[in-house]
């Protein structure tokens, strides 16, 4: 039979994906000033282990203040790099390609853990930090704080930030970076007419607004391996009734990324205003993807409600998407490459997707009626 387009290999670079299913970042608020632990190896090495192409490591932050909560993974020291090392190498040795996101936070940094709340740690409390963002607009909702808006220091201060963790994140042997400028988080705000209120060359029109992402772009780019994927995730909508200006503006972007070296784009919700208005379904995200991929000639990749193989395996057959992120399906089941494979109809889709040791009892007695010796 014909290999799905979901379980055929994907390249960027000199890397090279197994399969087009990745497995995207999703915080697990469980490290310690910024450190990984037993809990992150075991996550991520069990999602490597169960077939996805591609296994990028949640948000991490770029700086202690670029931090979403008190729990989340961070690249600023050594101490931090030294796990992050494991966790890359687990991920590899499982047969994916290991990706890092780097991040900051920007407004909504300083939170409590979701099941904690996940609004803003009161300013009082000995665990908050300060937050900054473009201008002094809070976000609003559960994220009321107003932040500090950005000097132009602020500003060379986080692109170094960024720089930093790009070189720790390379040195600790990551195949995949993507820089997060989506949701809400520093980068998005710059990007958006709902955060960015500034005059300076930071702000105004869209070239003002794409600065400082360009600026970010550029600077990684110089320390990031040439031969390796340097990616970005970024929120080319913002369902806020101004769609079509927005997305305009977003795939202008796209073409500026392609110009500064970018090698994909992780197309997704831009998430700057409590007003959105969502059209949440299967699959919802890739025609805006699909355009990205048309008119900026970026390869694309995206998620949000794609859990149905089929669904996933028809946005690549019809060339809206390179790469699909799957993520709570992965977390429900890490072997759900193997469920997919058998739900498209693959050809031995335990040694397809899964490593040696499953793949041989899952095969070897398949329908044979047999029990396995002990």
């Amino acid at each position: 039979m014909t290999t799905p387009a979901l379980f055929t290999p994907f390249t960027l670079k000199d890397v090279t994906l197994r399969n087009r299913l990745a497995v995207p970042p999703m915080c697990q608020y469980s490290a310690v000033d910024g450190v990984t632990n037993d809990w992150h190896l075991a996550h991520y090495t069990g999602l490597a282990r169960g077939g996805s192409g591609l296994v990028i490591v949640e948000a991490t932050g770029v700086s202690a203040d670029g931090r979403i909560t008190p729990g989340c993974t961070g690249l600023w020291n050594d101490a931090q790099a030294q796990g992050m090392a494991r966790i890359a190498a687990a991920i590899q040795k499982a047969g994916a390609v290991p990706g890092i996101q780097i991040g900051h936070a920007g407004r909504k940094a300083s939170a409590n853990l979701p099941w904690e709340g996940d609004d803003h740690i009161p300013a009082n409390d000995p665990r908050a930090w300060e937050t900054i963002s473009p201008s002094a607009v809070a976000f609003g909702g559960g994220l009321p704080r107003v932040p500090r808006e950005m000097t132009l220091d602020d500003i060379a201060r986080v692109k170094a930030d960024f720089v930093s963790a790009a070189i720790r994140a390379r040195d600790a042997g990551f195949k995949w970076l993507e820089l997060h400028f989506a949701h809400g988080y520093l980068g998005q705000s710059f990007f958006s007419v709902h955060a960015n209120k500034r005059t300076d060359q930071y702000g105004g029109d869209l070239a003002g607004r794409s600065r400082f992402l360009l600026e970010t772009l550029a600077a990684v780019r110089a320390v990031w391996p040439e031969n390796l994927p340097l990616t970005a995730r970024f929120g080319v909508i913002e369902f806020d009734g101004r769609d079509e200006e927005t997305v305009n503006e977003a795939i202008e972007l796209a073409r500026n990324f392609k110009v500064g070296g970018l090698d994909l784009l992780n197309v997704s919700m831009g998430f700057s205003t409590v007003e959105a208005n969502v059209p949440w379904s299967g699959g919802f995200l890739a025609p805006y993807a699909e355009r990205v991929r048309k008119e900026a000639a970026l390869p694309v990749a995206t998620a949000w409600c794609i859990d149905d193989p089929k669904i996933a395996n028809g946005a690549l057959e019809k060339g809206q998407l390179d790469i699909v992120m799957m993520g709570r399906a992965q977390l429900e089941n890490p072997h759900y490459p193997y469920q997919a494979a058998q739900a498209l109809g693959l050809e031995n889709p335990a040694w397809a997707t899964l490593p040696s040791p499953y793949a041989h009892w899952l095969s070897r007695y398949k329908g044979a009626g047999k029990v396995a010796a002990q």
